[in-house]
């Protein structure tokens, strides 16, 4: 018990130092969105993701995050009108032909919005942004996006301790602390580009853009202040057509937080096989915390889920039973008669 204790009461502490500040999405392949505010209005649809996430399942003040995207396109005008663009029957819109037709995106417009909460120990975050892209045909068959979120990000401490230390004690750390203390709201602030074609992606996006200083504290046995430090994403994919049938995305994701890791950076290597547009299997690896397998379905053009199992191969593995990850996604207004993303995969 001693040892869950130390452990958990680690993460509370990361969450004022500088570590990785934002949570993990396994399933980043299916909304890049969420890290990069580039891909607003990227799809000829409405597309809005929710998702839950509950890492560490059975170490007490173990990550707990859920989230709502939702963006759309702005003055898109190139919705497909060929035969390759439905899903008819003897038609496959995952097949070589749709990709040998595929042309770069018109100029236009797109927003978006994400709101995210994730609880790690006594301390929570809440973080609501607004996001605008602008996607610009660079190629004939390759598209640029450029785009930028702000919004506010409130970070709430529990003073009562009830995550570690019970439900009738107080954490010495904040005892002191004044109710107005407990709650520090900050601005958040995001850019990202993203270049993709009907083959590949590769984006660059960066959170929390202006380091801030965030203390809570009065007790001068603990460290008082902390700061909210700027996150970079490196994401690449690339699109294998397997057969008429079947697609493989292998994609790789680079984070770069300093202090947060051996040598500031973190690598997650992922790859999904899917066929047509109906399900997908895939899994991945988290360089310095483990692996995770993912599978996912396809319902009709207007919903799908997904679920994601992580397996840590650190130490906490002795204590945790898996990290549960579910995503459900709705697509609003989609004139394409496939059920997947054209555009992020």
């Amino acid at each position: 018990m001693k040892k869950i204790f130390l452990l958990a009461t680690g993460m509370c502490i990361c969450a004022l130092a500088s570590a990785q500040q934002r949570a993990h999405y396994t399933q980043y392949i299916l909304n890049n969105f969420i890290v990069n505010p580039a891909l607003a209005g990227i799809e000829n649809y409405t597309d809005i993701k929710i998702s839950a996430r509950d890492q560490w399942v059975g170490v007490g003040g173990a990550p707990r995050t859920a989230y709502i995207t939702v963006h759309t396109p702005i003055g898109k005008n190139d919705y497909r009108t060929t035969a390759t663009s439905f899903e008819i029957p003897g038609e496959n819109p995952r097949g070589s032909a749709y990709w040998e037709s595929y042309t770069a995106a018109a100029p236009h417009h797109g927003v978006g919005l994400s709101v995210i909460n994730d609880r790690t120990g006594n301390f929570n975050r809440f973080t609501a942004t607004i996001s605008y892209a602008y996607h610009l045909g660079i190629s004939a068959r390759t598209s640029l996006a450029a785009g930028f979120a702000a919004g506010i990000t409130s970070v709430g401490l529990n003073s009562n301790g009830k995550a570690f230390f019970g439900s009738n004690q107080v954490d010495p750390a904040v005892g002191g602390a004044v109710a107005r203390e407990l709650r520090k709201i900050k601005p958040d602030i995001s850019a990202g580009l993203w270049l993709y074609s009907a083959d590949y992606f590769i984006g660059l996006s960066a959170q929390q853009l202006v380091p801030q200083k965030l203390a809570f504290v009065d007790d001068a046995t603990f460290e008082t202040t902390g700061k909210l430090v700027p996150h970079l994403f490196l994401t690449a994919g690339y699109r294998f057509l397997l057969n008429e049938d079947i697609n493989a995305i292998p994609s790789i994701m680079i984070k770069y937080i300093n202090g947060a890791f051996k040598n500031n950076y973190q690598a997650e290597a992922n790859v999904r096989v899917q066929y047509r547009d109906l399900i997908w299997v895939g899994g991945s690896y988290r360089q310095f915390d483990g692996f995770a397998g993912m599978v996912g379905l396809n319902v009709a053009n207007a919903f799908n889920i997904g679920y994601a199992y992580d397996y840590t191969t650190t130490d906490l593995r002795t204590y945790s039973k898996g990290t549960h990850e579910l995503m459900i996604g709705f697509l609003i207004g989609n004139r394409y008669g496939d059920t997947c993303p054209r555009h992020v995969w």
